[in-house]
């Protein structure tokens, strides 16, 4: 079970700082506000009310892909997901993570526009790549867990 964590938390500190590092060079190179969209807490009634610096609110982000990381390794665990069925999966719900969250860029007037196809596109393909990333971990440590 400690095993369990210590990968977990790894992998999701691995690849939610690859998310992060994506997006922001995304939103560098096209000044589409697709890290600004990661980092945002504007839709948190209590959160919002305060202003964070950067590391911090980056810092909730990791916290969030640990916690996914974490949870799809006690189901890759307890369902006993075979390679396939890990890198399948785990994109498929990475990708269904952005899609659920991307909505939320309609919540703060900093984020990009809800209807911006190249935000919706970047945003996925990060997630999607987040999931690769993850699945790769996962199927490299699978093993040890």
């Amino acid at each position: 079970m400690r095993r369990l964590l210590a990968n977990g938390a790894f992998t999701g500190l691995l690849s939610g700082t690859f998310l992060g590092l994506f997006l922001k060079m995304a939103e560098i190179t096209t000044g589409i506000k697709v890290y600004t969209l990661l980092l945002n807490v504007d839709y948190f009634p209590i959160l919002k009310n305060y202003y964070f610096p950067e590391l911090i609110e980056f810092g909730f982000h990791l916290i969030i892909s640990v916690i996914v990381a974490i949870s799809l390794l006690f189901l890759i665990k307890k369902y006993r997901w075979n390679r396939t069925q890990i890198f399948i999966r785990t994109l498929f719900i990475t990708f269904s993570i952005g899609v659920l969250v991307y909505p939320t860029t309609a919540l703060s007037a900093r984020t990009p526009e809800l209807t911006s196809l190249p935000a919706i596109f970047i945003w996925l393909l990060g997630h999607l790549l987040y999931g690769l990333l993850l699945s790769v971990l996962f199927i490299k440590k699978r093993k040890s867990y």
